[in-house]
């Protein structure tokens, strides 16, 4: 999608790999044949299939689509283990993988294990970097290198307060915002991460910036936006309350905390029971307001509206995802498909 000015969005889409590999490269293939530029995985070892078999599944289905992963973690793998297997994923898409690491979210928050802090993401992707470069390395018990290695392939960064945002902009190959599709907080976050672009002596063009967004196409907001109570409720959780106050969403503290939704607000089995657990706490007007500012929500026009308005923000990739953890978006896909290479205005 391509605003007046000539700045090109590319739209990837999330497919969580909820059920069989042969049925994600299905998916992947399909995404491909609509026109979208990418399909991206996110990584959680207990929700939902190997994220690195199912993005080599989709690499041998396709022939030109972007092969993503968002995002893994350096936690459950070791990095030596997470760099051989992009290697083998890139040489699979012909260097269509792009890696992205966070924090670690429900793969390790099932485990017991804290997210991971920048001090520790930092070497992590400089020995993954080494690695695939060929370059020794020391692991620990000796100096290693990787056999047949790939130099190149991009590892970006899911980042989101000011810190992470500059450490992003100055040392991974593309980031990732959470942030929804806010312009407000979008031209902010760009900002920031573009500080750090800058403090790095890099070019803003050579660190793509994908945003993600959860979308769904309807006519009537009022009275769909109730599925998104419970993403509302978890960014407040989870510190973004500030930002949804600034757009309108004010929220307060609940009391109790939530309990008893599994494995957590985001990733519910149950979507239902997530609603019910948060719906005395997030009202229905505060759940329109984060469809209309963060989420890609209503018409195939204001979608496109939202899109050309954040294509004017700096940010290079909306990844498009549905509400929920447990099927895969074909209705979404197919609904978005007319916007798909689609000029139009600021």
């Amino acid at each position: 999608m391509t605003s007046e000015g000539g700045n090109r969005v590319r739209i990837g889409l999330r497919l969580p790999p909820c059920t069989t590999a042969a049925e994600l490269a299905e998916a992947a293939t399909e995404a491909e044949r609509l026109g979208y530029d990418a399909v991206w995985f996110p990584d959680s070892q207990l929700l939902w299939r190997d994220v690195w078999v199912v993005a080599a599944a989709a690499a041998q289905a396709t022939t030109a689509l972007g092969i993503g992963v968002a995002v893994t973690n350096v936690e459950t793998r070791r990095p030596s283990v997470t760099a051989s297997a992009i290697r083998t994923v890139d040489e699979l898409s012909s260097g269509r993988l792009r890696t992205g690491f966070g924090t670690g979210n429900s793969s390790l928050g099932l485990l017991g294990i804290p997210p991971t802090p920048r001090a520790r993401l930092a070497p992590a992707l400089d020995e993954i970097r080494a690695l695939l470069a060929g370059d020794d390395v020391e692991l620990g018990g000796g100096v290693g290198r990787l056999r047949d290695p790939r130099p190149g392939s991009p590892l970006y960064m899911a980042a989101s307060g000011p810190k992470n945002l500059r450490f992003a902009g100055a040392n991974a190959d593309g980031v990732v915002l959470l942030s929804g599709v806010s312009v407000s907080l979008l031209r902010r976050t760009v900002a920031t991460v573009q500080e750090g672009i800058r403090e790095a002596g890099r070019s803003i063009s050579d660190v793509p910036v994908v945003v993600s967004a959860f979308a769904h196409v309807t006519d009537d907001v009022t009275h769909d936006a109730r599925m998104l109570k419970p993403l509302c409720a978890q960014l407040a959780i989870g510190g973004a309350a500030g930002a949804l106050a600034a757009e309108g969403v004010r929220l307060e503290p609940p009391s109790p905390p939530f309990a008893g939704v599994y494995p957590d607000l985001v990733h519910a089995e149950d979507w239902e029971q997530a609603i019910a657990a948060v719906d005395a706490w997030v009202s229905d007007e505060a759940a329109v307001r984060f469809a209309e500012a963060f989420c890609l929500f209503g018409t195939l026009d204001v979608i496109a509206e939202r899109l050309a308005a954040v294509a004017a923000t700096g940010v290079s990739e909306v990844l498009v995802q549905h509400v929920g953890s447990y099927d895969l978006p074909w209705d979404l896909m197919h609904r978005l498909a007319p916007l798909l290479g689609a000029e139009v205005p600021a």
